[in-house]
């Protein structure tokens, strides 16, 4: 018998893991019978329904509204570097079918059944992410299987995401096995980008809009392209590859905007590019005054509502975005918009983009719709691993 201790649900809320899902909401634990405050951050348990069925090995954090995530059907499944090593070959192999070269998010969390974890990787270095008290008491073994599949030359820990926040983490950056000098190069639809995974945003690079870059590059041939948010140049760089006329890139982050204009240099798109280190919304109030215009523009933002409570802030910066957008896009430019933010609804872009074209006397038509790449699954199951949408609109003038 599992000698772990018991975390049992009360009745009914079972539903949403024997459906798939993975997490366990702290109203859902009948604490009278399991309380949670004998737990500690990251401690195993073995979850288990009202009527004391095993439902699955999880870890435990007492203090965070997600106070159990679950990592095995198993209940004796040992947590340990073969563990981790089965999971890691899994996803690995699911890459490699979908990528020639070794750059791409290797682990995207719950969709790879390993909740709170990411890793992207950038050849032979692995950037590594344990966003959960449970993931980070079990690193040892995680990086004992990821020298053991992997053989890498590095494993760094960026784990400075605000979501350790919630779960009462430190932030930090450490090189844990091997060493590694920055920049890295990778690879992304046969362009070439240098990545910084120590001082840049999040781990380094962005793979999730690897699908949607590749879709926008062709239609930019010839074409003035404004690239909004641009950090280090990811969508900006491929439009100048493939053939467009002038390519201007907006970025605050002076250090990630000297990266685009390195990875301009070395695709050799140098002198049809322009790196101009501003705030996006006053750039485009700037280029309205000025009367300028461009016949595509990429929006790309960070994420302006990222919990619930930020709804209403968060989507009046879409609006004042994407209607500033469309002033200075040509008759017959494409719009592209974009959303990382997962409690901003598709539904909601669309009808955001509506309102500003109806507003603005434009007809607006959405001609293609992004998601995030496929090296970030979407678990049909749990629905906050979907959060990329991309709308591709084609904005002329009302008739």
């Amino acid at each position: 018998m599992n000698s772990l201790p018991r975390l049992r649900l009360k009745k009914g809320e079972d539903r949403r893991l024997r459906g798939g899902h993975l997490w366990v909401f702290s109203n859902e634990v009948e604490t009278a019978a399991t309380p949670l405050q004998g737990f500690s951050p990251g401690d195993p348990a073995v979850v288990e329904n009202a009527r004391g069925e095993t439902l699955g090995l999880a870890y435990v954090n007492p203090d965070s509204l997600i106070c159990a995530r679950l990592l095995s059907r198993d209940p004796d499944a040992p947590l340990d570097a073969e563990f981790f090593a089965r999971r890691l070959r899994r996803a690995a192999e699911w890459r490699a079918r979908l990528y020639e070269r070794p750059f791409y998010r290797l682990v995207y969390g719950e969709s790879d059944h390993l909740p709170g974890l990411v890793i992207d990787r950038f050849g032979d270095v692995l950037v590594v992410q344990t966003n959960t008290a449970g993931m980070e008491r079990l690193q040892a073994p995680l990086v004992a299987a990821l020298e053991a599949v992997f053989a890498p030359r590095a494993v760094v820990l960026k784990n400075t995401s605000a979501l350790r926040e919630l779960e009462g983490l430190e932030s930090y950056i450490r090189v844990v096995l091997g060493g590694v000098e920055t920049p890295l190069e990778i690879v992304e639809n046969d362009a070439r980008f240098l990545v910084d995974p120590i001082e840049g945003q999040k781990t380094g690079w962005f793979f999730d809009h690897r699908a949607n870059r590749a879709r926008l590059a062709p239609l930019c041939r010839g074409q003035r392209v404004l690239d909004l948010f641009s950090y280090t140049g990811a969508w900006g760089v491929q439009a100048a590859l493939a053939g467009a006329a002038r390519v201007e890139c907006v970025e605050i982050s002076e250090p990630a905007l000297r990266l685009a204009a390195e990875n301009a240099r070395r695709n050799g798109v140098a002198g049809r590019m322009a790196f101009i280190r501003e705030d996006a919304f006053e750039f485009l109030r700037q280029a309205r005054r000025e009367r300028r215009h461009y016949d595509v523009v990429v929006l790309d933002p960070p994420a302006f509502v990222k919990r619930k409570k930020d709804l209403a802030a968060g989507g009046e910066a879409y609006r004042r975005l994407n209607q500033a957008a469309v002033q200075v896009l040509s008759y017959g430019g494409i719009l592209v918009s974009a959303s990382c933010s997962f409690h901003w609804s598709p539904a909601a872009l669309y009808d955001l983009l509506r309102a500003t074209a109806r507003h603005l006397d434009r007809q607006l038509l959405i001609f293609a719709r992004g998601g995030q790449a496929p090296d970030h699954p979407i678990h049909p199951a749990i629905p906050e691993t979907e959060y990329l949408k991309a709308a591709f609109c084609l904005v002329r003038q009302a008739e």
